[in-house]
């Protein structure tokens, strides 16, 4: 399948959650598909970028591993998506590579997730908390900053100013997530 062809596939992607898993499966099944999903996700001011990243993000769901052969691909572009519908598969993506990074369970994703990977998230999801982002990509990328903070000192500090400079502002499931997120923190540092 061409790129133009999954393109025109990609057409029939809605919100249902049966056409992303019925794509999501397609993907993971001829993995040679993703560099071309991820093409088309990254042509960031497409009306079909959003379902590309609905589909990867159902990919990655299912199998994290799924992404690791373009872990540099996807770090390099994903600050560059900016359309509301795309920008929350793709700071989902983001919280599911750590959490399989930071999970007890052995994972590939534990050795292909490198140092620059890192910082490429970091960057990103710091983005989402300061800029005028939905909340699930706040949500998302609270998350994430939370675990990578298991080895980045400076991450967690960064991030409670944020959390409590938004705090009052924001919507109450920003709320629920940053009390969830406060609470951890505090269990951490009585440890």
């Amino acid at each position: 399948m061409t790129t133009e062809q999954l393109y025109q596939e990609l057409n029939d992607v809605n919100h249902s959650r049966e056409k992303r898993l019925l794509y999501a499966n397609l993907v993971i099944e001829n993995p040679e598909l993703i560099p071309k999903l991820m093409e088309i996700l990254f042509t960031v001011n497409d009306k079909t970028s959003p379902r590309a990243a609905w589909v990867l993000e159902f990919a990655c769901s299912k199998n994290i591993d799924t992404i690791i052969p373009h872990l540099d691909i996807f770090t390099e572009h994903l600050h560059k998506v900016h359309l509301d519908s795309a920008v929350r598969p793709v700071a989902k993506i983001c919280e599911l590579i750590t959490k399989a990074y930071y999970s007890k369970n052995d994972s590939a994703i534990k050795t292909a997730l490198n140092a620059t990977h890192k910082e490429r998230i970091i960057e990103t999801c710091f983005d989402y908390m300061i800029h005028d982002e939905k909340v699930a990509a706040k949500a998302y990328g609270m998350t994430t900053l939370f675990l990578l903070g298991n080895e980045f000192d400076w991450i967690r500090p960064e991030l409670k100013i944020i959390l409590e400079r938004d705090f009052h502002t924001q919507s109450a499931a920003f709320k629920a997530r940053a009390k969830h997120i406060f609470y951890k923190m505090n269990k951490k540092q009585k440890m």
